[in-house]
């Protein structure tokens, strides 16, 4: 529990005590200074309540990476692990793959060769 909600619902009762001695003896300045307190107590309580529901909702998100991807660092290695091994065993062809995807890359990144299209002038 957030210390905001604490001290939002002891200013709420302060000044609820506060407006209703202030409504038993008529004097309309306690009355007012009561309603003051208890709406400011009433928002910081609100606060609090933000405050610990953003803060549950993400410990929920961090334990629900953690579920999610917790073994995806054993996958990593293991992938990293049988592709140092296929490289090992292969190592021309690794090669050839590798300059494979370096020419695609080349050819996807090089400018168009068509012409550019003409503009009219008026």
């Amino acid at each position: 529990m957030d210390t905001d909600r604490l001290t939002g619902t002891v200013k709420d009762v302060a000044g609820k005590v506060e407006g209703g001695i202030g409504e038993m003896t008529g004097d309309k300045s306690t009355q007012a200074s009561g309603r003051a307190r208890e709406a400011s107590g009433v928002v910081q309580n609100l606060y609090g309540q933000a405050k610990d529901a953003a803060r549950e909702a993400g410990d929920a998100a961090v334990d629900y990476a953690k579920d999610t991807f917790g073994g995806s660092a054993d996958t990593l290695r293991d992938g990293t692990q049988a592709l140092t091994k296929r490289v090992q065993d292969n190592p021309v062809g690794a090669l050839l793959v590798a300059g494979g995807i370096g020419f695609l890359l080349a050819m996807l990144m090089r400018p168009s060769s068509r012409p550019q299209p003409q503009r009219w002038r008026y």
